[in-house]
């Protein structure tokens, strides 16, 4: 039996206003912050009126913390300025040591994103169509890394945790901004991918009364509902305000046979803020999703993709309804002594059932099916401790910023393997047979704790800007095969860090250099019966940010080496077992450039050359990958996407036009490098009317089409010798009320 659903996952181990959301007298934009005085020598995090970052109307309550966690600010269209990702702290974009993309809030308005991995195609060194069309998950790679299996995910600055199959999905429209920290991030953030992190900055409540409801249509089925609404709580004083945001969504998908994309997305969120000092804010979600189990076709001989469909609308729901509660705390003892506590709590419960084509008659007649039923449950907390500090010695300014931080996670499985009947591939009598569901096995159960200790001084003198950070991690995990199993004990440590230099060349121009290290813990135990060791991996990275002095138009140019170590390959003495002896390089560079040019007019540029290879690895034949490039990751990527909004003295105002462009290039089909997939170019298309042009008396209304892969280019992705297809053209037009 192949298995191909639960196997995957393991193996794959992105003026007229248009657009925003305007409060009562239209003078505030919620997804427009304007920050005042950012620059190389302004960051300070005090509250408004206390020495800090000045922040205008649009910012009233939108971050509910000044440093990690409180999400990017600064932003003005598809800009941003200030991002916290980086340092935990309220950093501009152009002095962080490493290279970091903000997604913001217009950008994902523009391009009606519908999952976190399209949300990533306009980025530079992140890519999401490795495994061709697969809305199980929220699968990201950043500079050939996998993000989702090495716990690089992130939401409000706290780890997202995923294990088995069990990965938490998150709603775009749900979010404020998504940030895209490239490079290892262990030095702050403790165990994950060398490629870098995700980080998703939830919707928080605002001070002022808005409201937004949306109604979408649109290919293979598509209805959906958005509504987002909040404002200050009557009575409080000015003190409590709260949001409250949702999405109900049936749809199919392009595979058609009852597979479905539907889902159900509730998030209420509640600020309290008794003095300009202190702000604490609760966060929490409740969603409920419903894929399909299998999204792959079989492959013929040749990395070629069949026409047959592996899965059967009689046994086919991934359903997983999750759920978090959490909260966001700041105080500040002083404008620059702040104390923040980051906390939330996570439920994930899933139950799949998929059927698998593991072999075709030679008369191409017969499809012999085996079945799969999975069960789990994956509870999770993480909390994050930060002190930071800003203060002066001599004529160097300090920013530290030291915290402890916990995570834990424990999850529970259940498995089944069964036997489908044939499918008569003549007929193709998918839907038409009883498919009984196969037995659970015993429960398995793995948990986790994580223990984290950090602490980053960002000191600045002259023009030079240096970020030094350091991190010990301990980690236990215990892994239990059966109830009644011995339990078998993981315990690793590790020290991680980072060390960046800047330097002002000229206003808004910062050359850099830096150097960071990361480390991943490896479940399992090698021939001997000793654990793994953790991977490790470093990174050098430089590169040069220019933000255009008197615009929003911001450029940045990286070159990266990376290096990972102690990676999982097959044993050479006993291919049952596998040792920690494996090893990759990626290295490359980027270029990006994000320009605000108007109100609705926006430009985004993005360009990625990467070549990850292994430097020692086999296959379970035993024959070297050593130099080989590692499957599915294309060489040279480039996107840029283009919004204008006709002005106000045009005829044609109140209209938006937009498009992207997507060149994926080729890479290899698989790690023998013996087939290449082919380079593909994508186009995306944007039109919007906003009918207050015609009459101010409708004010807020809109109506936007979305389209993607508008010129229907059919074409596959192969992965480690397994094909898929792609999404095909989609449309999804939009009514969208505002106020």
């Amino acid at each position: 039996m192949s298995h191909r659903f639960s196997l995957l996952p393991v193996l794959l181990t992105t003026t007229v206003l248009v657009g925003p959301v305007v409060a009562q007298d239209g003078t505030v934009q919620l997804n427009e912050i304007s920050v005042d005085a950012v620059g190389p020598s302004a960051s300070a995090p005090g509250p408004a009126g206390s020495g800090g970052l000045n922040v205008s109307a649009g910012d009233a309550g939108t971050a509910a913390t000044s440093g990690g966690g409180g999400g990017p600010s600064g932003i003005t269209g598809y800009t941003a300025r200030v991002s916290t990702a980086a340092t935990k702290t309220n950093t501009p974009l152009i002095e962080a040591p490493q290279s970091v993309s903000v997604v913001t809030r217009e950008q994902l308005n523009d391009r009606n994103v519908q999952s976190f991995t399209d949300a990533v195609n306009y980025v530079p060194g992140a890519i999401s169509s490795r495994s061709g069309f697969d809305p199980r998950f929220d699968q990201v790679f950043i500079r050939g890394f996998d993000v989702l299996t090495n716990q690089g995910i992130y939401r409000d600055g706290l780890r997202v945790i995923g294990s088995g199959f069990a990965y938490p999905k998150s709603e775009p429209y749900g979010a404020e901004a998504l940030t895209i920290l490239r490079g290892p991030a262990s030095g702050l953030y403790g165990l994950g991918s060398p490629g870098g992190i995700l980080d998703i900055t939830s919707k928080r409540p605002v001070f002022v009364p808005f409201g937004e409801v949306q109604f979408q249509a649109g290919s293979f089925g598509r209805v959906q509902g958005n509504f987002d609404v909040g404002g200050p709580i009557e009575g409080s004083g000015g003190t409590m305000a709260y949001r409250l945001t949702g999405v109900r969504r049936e749809a199919g998908t392009f595979i058609g046979l009852g597979t479905n994309d539907d889902q159900l997305n509730i998030a209420p969120a509640f600020t309290w803020k008794p003095s300009a000092d202190t702000t604490f804010t609760f966060l929490s979600e409740f969603q409920v999703t419903n894929t399909p189990a299998a999204t792959f076709f079989y492959n013929d001989p040749g990395f070629r993709v069949s026409k047959f469909y592996q899965g059967d609308p009689r046994f086919i729901g991934l359903d997983q309804t999750q759920y978090r509660v959490g909260y966001a705390f700041e105080h500040f003892f002083t404008p620059d002594l702040v104390f923040r506590q980051n906390f939330r709590h996570y439920g994930l419960f899933l139950s799949g059932k998929y059927v698998d084509i593991n072999n075709i008659n030679d008369a191409r007649t017969i499809g012999t099916r085996d079945t799969g039923y999975i069960r789990e449950g994956l509870v999770q907390q993480t909390l994050d401790n930060q002190l930071e500090a800003r203060f002066a010695t001599g004529p160097v300014a300090h920013t530290v910023v030291g915290g402890v931080d916990y995570a834990r996670y424990s999850l529970s499985e259940r498995l089944g393997f069964g036997l489908a009947p044939d499918l008569n591939l003549v007929t193709r009598n998918y839907g038409q047979q009883f498919i009984a569901t196969p037995p659970l096995g015993s429960a398995s159960r793995q948990t986790q704790d994580q223990v984290g200790v950090y602490l980053q001084d960002q000191a600045k003198f002259g023009d030079f800007i240096l970020t030094v950070n350091g991190r010990h991690d301990w980690v236990f995990q215990d892994n239990y095969a059966t109830p009644d199993s011995a339990v078998s004990r993981q315990d690793n440590s590790a020290f991680t860090g980072r060390v960046g230099l800047g330097y002002v060349l000229a206003p808004g121009l910062v050359p850099y250099a830096s150097y960071a290290t990361t480390f991943t813990p490896q479940v399992g135990l090698d021939r001997n019966g000793q654990a793994f060791k953790p991977a490790t991996g470093d990174q050098i990275e430089a590169g040069v940010k220019y933000l255009i002095p008197g615009t929003n138009i911001q450029t940045a140019f990286a070159g990266f080496d990376i290096n990972q170590s102690s990676i999982l390959i097959p044993d050479a003495s006993n291919i049952a077992f596998q040792t920690a002896g494996g090893a990759v390089r990626s290295k490359g560079f980027e270029a990006e450039a994000t320009a605000n040019l108007a109100p609705g007019t926006n430009l985004t540029i993005a360009y990625t050359h990467v070549d990850i290879r292994f430097v020692k690895s086999t296959t379970f034949t035993g024959d070297s990958l050593n130099g080989n490039r590692v499957s599915g990751i294309p060489s040279d990527t480039y996107a840029s996407f283009l919004t204008y909004a006709f002005p106000l003295s045009s005829a044609l105002r109140g209209l938006q036009i937009g498009g992207g462009i997507r060149y994926i290039g080729s890479s290899y089909a698989d790690d023998q490098n013996t087939v290449r997939n082919t380079a593909v170019t994508l186009y995306d298309a944007l039109v919007a009317y906003d009918f207050a042009a015609l009459d101010p008396k409708y004010k807020g209304f809109r109506a936007q089409i979305n389209g993607y892969n508008i010129f229907n280019r059919s074409y596959t992705t192969c992965s480690f010798g397994f094909c898929n297809f792609n999404q095909p053209a989609t449309v999804i037009g939009s009514l969208i009320y505002r106020w």
